[in-house]
């Protein structure tokens, strides 16, 4: 009998597909139900999307997978009290199709020191390079200095969904200037 229920738990969750054990980077149509109904829940919760972020001394990268981003759009829509429509779901899905995107933080001495940063993101030996990059020309003041938003698309037709990721990001002159270590098993 016990074996009977392990199996069946354990073809529910492949039927689950990988979302139940790793970052999905496409999304059907059961993990668009899950990421909408996780958002609109999630509205008392301050830790909603700690899944995603990764920080390492002071600075962030958030991961937006396709089940994150429609998890934060239902986030927003249960705030004002609106449903997350079908067609803004779709946009959303199709923005992020093909592309990983990753919003990062980072902090500095100077408001333009952001500006000609680069990023690579490590997969195994493998080096990607970003498709988009937007790097924050003018930080905003901050503690102790500048915070700068920039975010980074990269192509993910090559990258795993339990892929384990390193995005180093470059001065001008090559030197590292933040590095993060980034786990897609641990996120949906």
């Amino acid at each position: 009998m016990r074996r009977a229920r392990l199996a069946v738990l354990g073809l529910a969750l492949a039927a689950w597909g990988p979302a139940a054990g790793a970052a999905s980077l496409t999304l059907d149509g059961r993990g668009r139900e899950e990421a909408v109904r996780l958002g609109q829940r999630s509205v008392t919760s301050e830790t909603f999307g700690d899944e995603w972020r990764v920080t390492h001394g002071g600075e962030s990268v958030s991961v937006m997978t396709p089940f994150h981003r429609l998890a934060l759009a239902a986030r927003h829509a249960a705030f004002k009290n609106e449903p997350l429509k079908a067609q803004d779901q779709e946009r959303m899905l199709l923005d992020l199709k093909d592309r990983l995107m990753l919003q990062v933080e980072l902090r500095g001495e100077r408001e333009d020191f952001a500006r000609h940063l680069a990023p690579r993101l490590l997969v195994g030996e493998r080096v990607v390079r970003p498709s988009v990059v937007q790097n924050e020309r003018t930080a905003i003041r901050a503690d102790r200095g500048y915070l700068a938003r920039c975010i980074y698309w990269f192509p993910s037709r090559d990258i795993p969904d339990d892929a384990r990721l390193v995005l180093r990001i470059e001065t001008p002159e090559g030197r590292e200037r933040a590095r993060f270590h980034i786990d897609l098993g641990a996120m949906r």
